[in-house]
């Protein structure tokens, strides 16, 4: 149906919408009502691009204490209780995303979402924040479907706008991205404004690393498919 058209899919948070400081907040409430210790906010930013069971066992690993499945279990439940609480108002786009996804729309280009974050949570900030966009294929985590960096949910998107992997673009800021995009066989740009480094990104196989969102466009149109 979108033969011809160029392809990206892109991370949610740390690379469409800065969610941390909301993230952190929800989690250090959680840990708090448990009494245990809390983590500075620039913690978080290893904590997280693994989904929340992820998030769960960092935030909870990093305490240097015994922990066990029940408080895995119990965080997990009382972080999904207030997090879904409603949509945070710290959690916006970063600045340049929507010039950046004005100019992809201009061009016709075919745009996806894949995130870690539960799927109602994703099509939820998704429609809050991006619907003038009607970006048709918007996935966050699925019980039913393997977590990033497993290549499957990305190599759905792309065959479902008949694109090819290897002229399909992942666009992410963790390592968890770019090697979704090895093992998908896709085009990898990294991005500086997220949550990790360059040398992260580069050593998980990135093609590209772009310091702002407008980068990526000149990628996009000097590229080859």
């Amino acid at each position: 149906m979108a033969t011809g058209k160029k392809t990206i899919i892109f991370d949610l948070d740390g690379t469409l919408i800065d969610s941390l400081e909301d993230i952190a907040v929800c989690m250090n409430q959680v840990l708090q009502e448990l009494n245990l210790p809390i983590h500075k906010m620039n913690d978080y930013k290893y904590f997280v691009g693994g989904g929340i069971s992820v998030l769960v066992e960092n935030s909870l690993n990093a305490l240097n204490k015994e922990i066990g499945e029940e408080l895995k279990q119990k965080v997990t439940q009382r972080f999904k209780e207030i997090y879904d609480q409603k949509l945070h108002a710290k959690t916006k786009p970063y600045e340049g995303i929507y010039e950046l996804l004005d100019e992809l729309t201009k061009l016709d280009c075919n745009i996806g979402i894949l995130s870690n974050k539960p799927h109602e949570f994703t099509l939820a900030y998704a429609n809050s924040l991006f619907s003038k966009y009607s970006i048709p294929q918007i996935h966050g985590q699925k019980s039913d479907v393997p977590k990033k960096p497993d290549p499957i949910a990305a190599i759905t998107i792309a065959n479902s706008f008949n694109t090819p992997c290897e002229k399909t673009y992942f666009v992410g800021d963790t390592m968890v991205d770019m090697q979704t995009a090895v093992n998908a066989n896709m085009i990898g740009i990294g991005v500086l404004w997220g949550f990790r480094d360059e040398k992260e990104l580069m050593e998980n196989g990135a093609s590209f690393v772009v310091k702002h969102p407008l980068d990526i466009l000149e990628i996009i149109k000097t590229g080859c498919n």
